[in-house]
């Protein structure tokens, strides 16, 4: 028997792959997805610091693999949950693309001079 989601009221158990987290699957992709969005909002602005980018994306790498490793670890998934890993991973591939563009400003200024 797996490791009960910590979320409460939640009744479903948590994979080996997030067993860490304590979250089942359905609640790591909600907590991926808020806090992708948070990270776009910060990256959006254009004032993220070298350091700070460099925490986005391993904080993307990271999630990224182990969503991997839960998307094909032969664990029976919902054709539901099915699509909310596929839109999780598209969140996260627009976060780093979103990642990207925000250091191409910083790099480069309005007059597309390097700062």
């Amino acid at each position: 028997m797996g490791t009960a989601c910590q979320i409460s009221g939640c009744k479903n158990d948590a994979p080996a792959a997030l067993a860490e987290q304590r979250l089942c699957v359905l609640h790591f992709t909600l907590a991926l997805e808020t806090n992708c969005s948070e990270m776009r909002r910060e990256t959006a602005l254009g004032n993220t610091t070298q350091d700070r980018q460099r925490e986005i994306m391993r904080f993307i790498t990271e999630h990224g693999e182990r969503l991997a490793r839960v998307a094909t670890s032969g664990l029976h998934l919902t054709d539901d949950l099915k699509a909310r890993i596929l839109s999780t991973f598209l969140t996260l591939m627009n976060l780093r693309e979103n990642l990207d563009r925000s250091s191409m400003r910083s790099s480069f200024g309005r007059s597309g001079h390097p700062r």
